[in-house]
């Protein structure tokens, strides 16, 4: 009997909708590869900076985008990203990265780049990716695909949360007020702008907890062959 076709998840939503969680968690239970696409634009960055160039030179940025390799591994740490053999889960996630990866992410070239380099790591199916546009540009043909949103003030009450654990002081009024700028960002920028696919599953995950929302992407899924 031939072995049984893993399909495609696509993932997409705004920051704070639990979007790369549900999606870890998901792969994880379906024993899926899980594709952080943002993980992928930080590596780019990462790379920039430590060639000293600059982040809003186009050529810079495509070249760096040209020569990296990705990896996407799960040890008992959890989900590991591997740059050119290098695992930079951790550096890419500095204040540094952050900082600087606007202009490399609205680079045309870039995005093209990073999304031909998805969809090889994609080509296979068995995989649950996540992003801004996964569903709507990167894999068009997903069996599935799920758009995660929740209202504003419990995506800033979960970032609030997330930078308390990590001892960061918040401002919460400030917190929503970067969301929502975030959230405009992201709808109207030229290449790869946040919207759902027509043919999306949309979960609004402000009244579900982590587990919930894993169950529900699982179940949808399954009823896809998964």
């Amino acid at each position: 009997m031939a072995p049984k076709k893993k399909i495609t998840i696509a993932i997409d939503g705004p920051a704070g909708s639990g979007k790369s969680t549900t999606a870890r968690r998901v792969a994880e239970e379906l024993g899926y590869l899980f594709l952080d696409s943002g993980a992928m634009y930080r590596s780019v960055t990462f790379l920039i900076l430590r060639d000293g160039a600059d982040p809003h030179d186009q050529n810079a940025s495509r070249e760096a985008a040209q020569k990296a390799r990705f990896q996407f591994k799960r040890d008992r740490r959890g989900e590991r990203v591997i740059l050119n053999g290098e695992d930079v889960t951790d550096v890419i996630r500095t204040p540094l990265v952050t900082n600087n990866i606007a202009p490399v992410a609205a680079n045309p070239a870039v995005r093209a780049i990073l999304v031909d380099k998805q969809r090889e790591l994609g080509k296979n199916g068995g995989i649950v990716a996540e992003g801004r546009d996964i569903g709507t540009v990167v894999f068009r043909d997903a069996e599935l695909k799920v758009f995660l949103n929740a209202s504003i003030d419990e995506r800033a009450r979960r970032r609030a949360k997330e930078l308390r654990a990590k001892g960061i002081p918040v401002d919460f009024d400030k917190l929503l007020q970067e969301i929502r700028r975030r959230d405009r960002s992201d709808s109207t920028r030229e290449h790869g702008a946040l919207k759902m696919a027509p043919d999306a599953v949309q979960i609004d995950t402000s009244a579900l907890t982590i587990d919930q929302q894993v169950a529900v992407v699982v179940e949808q899924a399954k009823i896809r062959g998964a």
